[in-house]
């Protein structure tokens, strides 16, 4: 009952539960389809590419240009076959980034979020997961990183709606790791100097699966 109150005040492109976290697992197939399906593809910009090493723009105008970006966004994700993708990803100095992503349990995840915050845990809530990462601006690279296996961000949707996106275990990940982005952090910026030259060697010797600008 709670849930559903809730939802009717709630103006938002997703439900919320009763703790304002919005609802992002209920018709995930069919909103990523409509989403990709409006949008076009464009090529994945990768490490060393300046936009992808600085804060990104806050959005201010919530408008047409800004639901074909996020149409675009989802369309590039599914082509990169990724799980998460930041607007600097496909060249785009804005904070947006979009989601398909499954937890830990195979619950899968699909949104949007504009301007995200991602939120400090408390000490005693922050356990840490030290699996392996990889980013589709680093393609074919992977290394383990430590991050809290929870994370909760707040935002805006593409409407201009207040947000709380939460997540456990790799969607957490995903969470933090598209946060990032926006503030200009590649994963392989928190790695040590070592591993990252490990992964940027990867990078050189494997081949992409999908569309990047090459750095010039």
């Amino acid at each position: 009952m709670a849930q559903q109150e809730t939802e009717k005040q709630h103006d938002g492109v997703l439900p919320v539960d009763d703790e304002g976290f919005v609802v992002d697992t209920e018709d995930c197939e069919a909103r990523e389809a409509a989403y990709r399906e409006r949008g076009t593809s464009r090529p994945i910009t990768v490490v060393g590419n300046p936009v992808l090493h600085k804060e990104c723009k806050d959005v201010t105008e919530f408008d047409d240009e800004l639901a074909r970006l996020v149409d675009d966004m989802f369309a590039s994700q599914r082509t990169a076959e990724g799980v998460g993708l930041a607007a600097n990803q496909i060249g785009v100095d804005r904070k947006v980034f979009v989601y398909d992503c499954p937890d830990d349990e195979g619950v899968r995840h699909t949104g949007v979020v504009v301007n995200p915050v991602l939120q400090e845990l408390p000490a005693e809530r922050r356990r840490l997961d030290d699996s392996n990462e990889g980013c589709l601006s680093v393609p074919t690279a992977y290394a383990e990183l430590a991050r809290p296996d929870y994370a909760e961000v707040t935002g805006q949707d593409e409407k201009g709606n207040p947000i709380k996106v939460r997540g456990t275990g790799y969607f957490a990940r995903c969470l933090q790791h598209e946060t990032d982005h926006l503030y200009g952090y590649l994963y392989i910026d928190r790695l040590s100097k070592r591993e990252r030259k490990n992964a940027l060697k990867q990078m050189a010797e494997g081949t992409p699966r999908y569309p990047v600008v090459p750095n010039d």
